[in-house]
């Protein structure tokens, strides 16, 4: 298809540039991810006053009203500068599961404050199966008259020790497939909730252990209807699936501008590094890589947006090919980099740890090419 991004989007793409620019360059990176919260409360208030913590929200609930390809400029440009904190977890799970399966007294109260920046919410699928999709999901909730308790553990949940609430997926119904999965809205502070920060590679993504204990909350607390959340759990992973995958992407296209800025200056034998048949072979190749990734993702976006069939195989088909990719492309840059490459010091480590923390986000190419296999009957 030919695709190209409207004269807004581009302005979009060179606000949020500079945005970040100023205001997370990489020594402000390297000190956010020092810290357990991976964010300042003036950083996420300057997000707000963008509008970026309410970007896909309906302009009812105080957002901007743009769409998933809108999302993915931005993602770009926050994967470019590794931006850590809790903008994916509360955007892309936590408020688009209000979103996606929430009444609208549940989006007028949680979405409106999410935009605003004065909530935060995460969303907790994983559990230590580490079973993708439906089937993984197994925590029991069990109805007693107006209540449900909920008991069990949430692995790899992220933000959870920050977020106001966490939107958990539970099961109401025994069995394997999507129906009998519901949505519940836990509050911070609930009694038997427990939450425990886990040692991760890429200090910049702040992922956590939720342990449930007999948690009990009434019918308030349901999204949508009891067993039918399992639906509106695909809908979300899947678009949070393509916006990692934008996110991958400039990554991936910071680490190329990186590399041959660095092959341009770097002298081996009286000549730049980057005038070596074999760099330019590596060089072609991460561009070959880079330009990839944008076009399955920028593809899968459009296809999310407009509702298409296909929307969840052109996800899995964009996650399968930039999760490799982007392990690919800051890995050759590392290389190309020589010594200095492998140093703590330069800014390259950080890409490679984001890029191997999200490769496995989701579902990695393994699971994503079988998800493509089973979609088109294979």
């Amino acid at each position: 298809m030919n695709f190209g991004f409207s004269e807004e989007q581009e302005l979009l793409r060179s606000t949020a540039r500079k945005f970040f620019e100023n205001e997370c360059p990489s020594e402000v990176v390297r000190k956010l991810m020092d810290t357990p919260e991976g964010m300042t409360a003036p950083l996420w208030g300057k997000l707000a006053e963008q509008g970026w913590l309410g970007l896909i929200a309906p302009e009812s609930y105080d957002g901007m009203g743009l769409g998933l390809v809108d999302l993915v400029v931005l993602m770009e440009e926050m994967g470019r500068a590794v931006v850590p904190g809790p903008y994916f977890s509360t955007v892309l799970l936590g408020g688009l599961a209000i979103l996606e399966a929430g009444s609208d007294a549940q989006k007028r109260e949680w979405l409106p404050a999410i935009a605003a920046g004065d909530k935060r919410v995460t969303l907790a699928w994983m559990e230590p199966s580490a079973t993708l999709g439906a089937a993984g999901v197994t925590l029991p909730a069990v109805e007693n008259g107006a209540t449900f308790a909920l008991s069990g553990t949430k692995l790899f949940v992220p933000d959870a020790h920050t977020a106001d609430a966490v939107v958990v997926a539970a099961r109401t119904t025994a069995g394997a497939s999507e129906d009998g999965v519901s949505l519940f809205l836990v509050p911070r502070g609930a009694r038997g909730l427990q939450v425990n920060l886990l040692p991760t590679m890429d200090q910049t993504r702040k992922l956590c252990e939720v342990t449930l204990k007999d948690v009990v909350v009434g019918g308030e607390a349901l999204l949508g209807t009891v067993g039918a959340g399992g639906k509106a759990l695909g809908r979300v992973l899947d678009r949070a699936t393509v916006a990692l995958c934008a996110e991958m992407c400039g990554g991936a296209q910071k680490v190329l501008e990186m590399t041959v800025e660095y092959a341009k200056i770097r002298q081996a034998f009286g000549r730049p590094i980057g005038s070596y048949q074999g760099v330019k072979h590596r060089a072609a190749d991460m561009l070959v890589d880079v330009e990839n990734s944008k076009s399955i993702t920028y593809y899968a976006a459009w296809a999310m947006d407009e509702g298409v069939a296909e929307g969840p195989l052109a996800a899995s088909m964009a996650k399968a090919y930039v999760s490799d990719a982007y392990r690919r492309v800051s890995a050759a840059g590392i290389q190309l980099h020589g010594g200095i490459g492998f140093t703590w010091e330069h800014d390259l480590h950080l890409y490679f740890k984001r890029a191997k923390g999200s490769e496995f986000t989701f579902g990695d190419a393994t699971y994503h090419r079988e998800r493509v296999a089973q979609l088109v009957n294979l």
